[in-house]
């Protein structure tokens, strides 16, 4: 967890206006996966409900948390290219609420960082292809961390071991994410 991000987010008066800390990694490493590479510039504002004036009362506070967001990306970029990406710390189950208040805003935050990047996606990994396949696997598991209740309400349906399942979900999360990051950046090298 960026030490700096956190800094900054225990700022009442910039806290209000930012995502969470949980919603911002998550949208990050949404956007370290995009098959294309965005400019932060491009997507940075989404990070404060996209107001073309920053919350931030300086230069030098915004230029710090363009720097915290930057290397949550790159760091993000990383892992997923090298299939070492793990949930962050504090993302994880609980027996009582299914997942951690953090893991349901990270999963927030990466199904926002889709919508954002959603052409390329959809550019890349057409409608019935078999790519298409893997990325509406990866983002129905993570819309069920977003939702669990419903999730397991689902999964009870189907006759699943509800908890079993969504432990199974759980855990499959940093491999998929990984294997659509990387089978995007093949697909666009060969563009």
């Amino acid at each position: 967890m960026s030490a700096q991000l956190s800094a900054i987010l225990q700022d009442p008066e910039l806290s209000q206006h930012l995502l969470s800390e949980y919603q911002t990694r998550g949208f990050v490493t949404a956007m370290a996966a995009a098959p294309h590479l965005l400019d932060p510039a491009e997507w940075l504002a989404y990070l404060w409900g996209g107001d073309e004036t920053s919350p931030f009362t300086s230069h030098q506070e915004l230029e710090n948390y363009a720097n915290a967001i930057v290397q949550i990306w790159n760091e993000a970029r990383q892992a997923l290219l090298s299939n070492s990406w793990e949930w962050p710390e504090g993302c994880e189950l609980d027996d009582k609420e299914l997942i951690t208040p953090a893991t349901r805003e990270f999963a927030e935050g990466v199904l926002q960082g889709w919508q954002l990047a959603r052409d390329d996606w959809e550019t890349i990994m057409p409608e019935n292809s078999q790519d298409n396949a893997l990325l509406g696997g990866v983002l129905l598991s993570v819309s069920l961390l977003y939702d669990p209740e419903s999730a397991m309400a689902a999964l009870s349906e189907q006759g699943a071991e509800g908890l079993a399942q969504f432990e199974e979900i759980f855990k499959a999360i940093p491999p998929m994410l990984c294997g659509l990051t990387q089978r995007a950046q093949q697909l666009t090298e060969n563009q």
